[in-house]
């Protein structure tokens, strides 16, 4: 329309490259509002690779309860629904270009969940993915074998590595950075020692680690070039029947077996709040006790969020 020499220009002769611009300041939930159903520049826009480059699911949560049964979880049918729904919008306007995606701490996915998004983002390099009551070893595996270039995980310890760890090594031949989040001990040590023998980068921080599990990791992970233990509640397990003690102190022995590595970062000091927090957790957080996004913190730049 012209009147007194104006134009007036309507929202979807903006250029595209404009548009991107400005969905790259919006958050996930703002994203799949249904932007991309007001005309086909907004779409074509919201379908940009620039915008899809990360899949950012760590500001939903679930809404569970705790329950004594397996899962171990209840999350109500509108919780599902919400992430169900944002699942399909997200991944039908990335079109496959998602390289990383992060789950919320308390957000549980289903099998069904996690299938259907490993199939529509198969490209996928970095996974954060820090509760999974609720999947069961098929689902896991099934996406691991999808995730072919698969990198980097961050991942819950779990009672039965091996089976995730071997698809791991078997599937993800680029695989070199992980950070577990919960306790780790000899079983864990081992598994990662047996599969996953190349692995560069780990991160144990805030956790309960088992002294022996720590120097099987520095023995035989020779390829190890950064090793994350800030916070960790480091038990010792002495023969019965002694109990276990708490080890205030690295020894000369973990620290002259530790120098061959780029970084080893520690923190075990009585003042440090979050060393605080692991000893009263005894080494499993309760992160929901704390900070939003604390759990998201890491000191080796690569795995913080």
């Amino acid at each position: 329309m012209e009147e007194n020499n104006s134009v007036t220009r309507r929202w979807e002769d903006l250029d595209i490259d404009i548009l991107v611009k400005i969905f790259q300041s919006f958050n996930i939930f703002q994203l799949t509002s249904g932007i991309a159903c007001v005309c086909s520049s907004w779409r074509m826009a919201c379908c940009d690779p620039l915008l899809w480059k990360t899949l950012d699911l760590s500001v939903t949560r679930s809404n569970f309860i705790k329950i004594p049964l397996e899962p171990y979880v209840y999350v109500d049918a509108p919780s599902d629904k919400a992430l169900t729904r944002m699942l399909k919008i997200s991944l039908s306007l990335s079109r496959g270009n998602i390289r990383t995606l992060i789950f919320h701490f308390y957000l549980y996915v289903s099998d069904d969940q996690l299938t259907y998004t490993a199939e529509r983002c198969p490209h996928l390099r970095r996974l954060v993915m820090p509760a999974w009551n609720r999947i069961k070893k098929t689902g896991i595996c099934k996406a691991i074998r999808i995730w072919r270039e698969l990198e980097s995980l961050t991942m819950p310890s779990i009672a039965n590595p091996p089976y995730l760890l071997e698809e791991i090594a078997n599937n993800c031949k680029n695989f070199s950075e992980l950070k577990v989040m919960g306790p780790f001990d000899n079983y864990f040590a081992s598994t990662i020692i047996t599969y996953l023998p190349m692995i560069r980068v780990l991160s144990l921080r805030c956790a309960m680690l088992v002294k022996d599990a720590l120097i099987s990791i520095l023995d035989n992970l020779q390829n190890l070039e950064v090793l994350n233990i800030s916070h960790c509640l480091l038990i010792e397990i002495p023969p019965p029947p002694a109990p276990r003690r708490i080890v205030r102190e690295l020894d000369q022995s973990i620290l002259d077996k530790a120098s061959r590595l780029r970084e080893f970062i520690t923190c075990m000091k009585d003042s440090c709040i979050m060393c605080q927090r692991t000893r009263n957790d005894e080494g499993l957080m309760r992160w929901y006790k704390y900070e939003e996004g604390l759990w998201k913190v890491d000191e080796v730049s690569s795995l913080s969020l």
